[in-house]
Parts: structure tokens; C-alpha cells; sequence
């Protein structure tokens, strides 16, 4: 198990490495500072691949609004892991709890998958779409931008939506947060206004330390 944890965070340093001339240095260095001071419980290495993603996706065209959203499945269910941050102001808009899939884990998301009917959840870089009203009430499309890893999430129907099971009342009862069918699921609490600040062609960051979706993202290699 060490040595898997040593593997990983050895081909992150690498990845990293290799893409920081890539993505404006001295840009990145400060983006990095200025949220990781808004949010420290969002690992830097975390941050750093999020946003090495969100500044090659900016470069093709996505995202005018620079609003970026990073989930980190690497955390329990049970602490909050989702960021939302406005990076032209380098403010952190919200932080939450968010669901993983029925099919991904328990405590923890462990399996992900882009299959249709897997109810598990899809990594990689997504672009939110419009905004709808339906069984889950208000709730935003996502268009996954990586073949292979989360490119079926529309058609398979995966979106944010507000959900009962997202809460501290739930963890109590069952020991981990409830689980959706591959939605990243919030609190009904939060769910309106995170999804007015993200809708509309934004980009969502799903981050678990799967090396397959590391090695071949092509937001993470230029």
C-alpha cells in the first residue's frame, strides 16, 4: 500500500513537473498560493493538477467566465470536497460535500467508470451546461470533455443535482454520506446557488489518483 501511495504521488511530481512550462509558471505558482490560502484542506497537488487542466482547456476555448470547480474523490464522503472557486478574483465561493456513485464505494469512491448504467462516477474535466428542473428538482446538465474516462456523462444523464442523502444527518446515521447514481449530488441546501454560479459553460475538475486517467487526460498533457 506504501509503495502504491509513493508510486503515485512520484508520477504526480512528474506530471507536474513536465507541464508547468506549459501553463505560464509564475501564473500558476500565484493562482496556487492565493486559493490553496483559501482552501488548505484542498491538497496542492490536487490544486496544481486542477488547474494545469483548467489553463489547457482555457487555451482551447472553454470557459469564459473563469469560475473552476475541483472534487477531490481522494477524500471520504464524509468531509467536504468540493471547491468552487472564482479564479479572477482568487476567492473561494463555496465548499461542500458532494456524493459519489451508488457502484464507486462506500466511505470512500474507489471504482469509476464512463459505462451507462455503472452508477458509478466519471473522473476528469467536465464543461456544465444548461440548467433544468426534473425528478431531482434543480439541476445542471455536465458535459464530460475526456474520451474514454467521462465522455457518456451526458447521455448517461450524470448531473448536479440536490439531493436529501448530502447531509450531516446522513453521515451520522450511516457512517458515509448517501450515495447517487454517478451524479455529483449536493446538499438541497446549496445546490441553487452553486449551480447558478457554475451553469452556463464552466469547468468542473473530478481528481481521484487514478494513474490510467492521469497518464492519458489530454487536459493534463500538452
Amino acid at each position: 500500500m506504501l509503495r502504491n501511495i509513493l508510486l503515485i504521488n512520484t508520477l504526480l511530481l512528474i506530471l507536474v513537473t513536465n507541464c508547468w512550462a506549459s501553463v505560464k509558471p509564475v501564473v500558476l505558482r500565484r493562482k496556487i498560493h492565493a486559493l490553496h490560502q483559501q482552501a488548505p484542506k484542498l491538497s496542492p497537488k490536487v490544486l496544481k493538477l486542477a488547474l494545469i487542466a483548467y489553463y489547457n482547456a482555457r487555451r482551447r476555448g472553454y470557459d469564459k467566465k473563469q469560475i473552476l470547480t475541483v472534487i477531490d474523490y481522494s477524500q471520504p464522503s464524509t468531509r467536504k470536497r468540493l471547491w468552487v472557486f472564482n479564479l479572477k478574483r482568487n476567492k473561494l465561493n463555496f465548499h461542500a460535500l458532494v456524493a459519489h456513485g451508488k457502484n464507486s464505494g462506500y466511505i470512500r469512491a474507489k471504482h469509476f467508470s464512463n459505462r451507462s448504467n455503472s452508477l458509478e462516477t466519471s473522473l476528469g474535466l467536465y464543461l456544465t451546461g444548461h440548467t433544468y428542473y426534473g425528478h431531482n428538482g434543480y439541476s445542471l446538465k455536465m458535459i464530460g470533455l475526456e474520451k474514454g474516462f467521462n465522455s457518456n456523462a451526458y447521455k448517461r444523464h450524470v448531473v448536479m443535482h440536490g439531493a436529501k442523502y448530502v447531509s450531516r444527518y446522513y453521515i451520522k446515521a450511516l457512517g458515509y454520506l448517501g450515495r447517487s447514481w454517478g451524479c455529483p449530488a449536493l446538499s438541497k441546501k446549496i445546490v441553487k446557488p452553486v449551480i447558478n454560479e457554475i451553469k452556463n459553460g464552466t469547468l468542473v475538475f473530478a481528481y481521484y489518483p487514478l494513474m490510467n486517467w492521469i497518464n492519458h487526460s489530454k487536459f493534463l498533457h500538452t
